[in-house]
């Protein structure tokens, strides 16, 4: 069996998953080019059985499954993130507390932002402090 093919593609697989991912990690698309490869340079006095190609047809599917219901589930994460920044609306005008550095702070609440995947309250001096700190909320004083 010809594996020449088969290195020449790992090694134009493994640069395409340096820009990409960690080289660690085979996506669909390289799976399918494996078996491509494979289905290609196999033994044409000995070609793959029907179980065997059934079998990586499978594995194939539930790669590609298991691919989309990781990106929909982090979309759904960010889509909870964002909507737990309207859930914390009500702070806009509110005083709020928190400890930093062993001493309370305070401020009034401007905004609500959300940022890398935090939500923070915006204070009118321009700082932003995460939500999960503080400590006291009280009407504006």
């Amino acid at each position: 069996m010809n594996t020449g093919s088969v290195a020449s593609l790992s090694s134009s697989t493994a640069q395409k998953q340096k820009v990409t991912q960690s080289p660690e990690i085979l996506g669909k698309d390289d799976f399918l080019k494996i078996l491509v490869a494979q289905l290609s340079n196999q033994d044409p006095m000995k070609p793959m059985q029907d179980t065997e190609f059934i079998g990586q047809m499978a594995q194939f599917s539930s790669l590609e499954q298991i691919t989309n219901m990781n990106s929909s589930m982090n979309k759904f994460f960010d889509r909870q993130l964002q909507s737990s920044m309207t859930d914390h609306a009500h702070l806009i005008g509110k005083s709020v507390e928190w400890s930093e550095n062993n001493e309370v702070a305070s401020g009034n609440v401007q905004a609500v932002v959300y940022k890398e995947g935090k939500v923070l309250a915006e204070l009118d001096n321009g700082k932003q402090i995460d939500i999960s700190l503080l400590e006291r909320i009280e009407t504006e004083k």
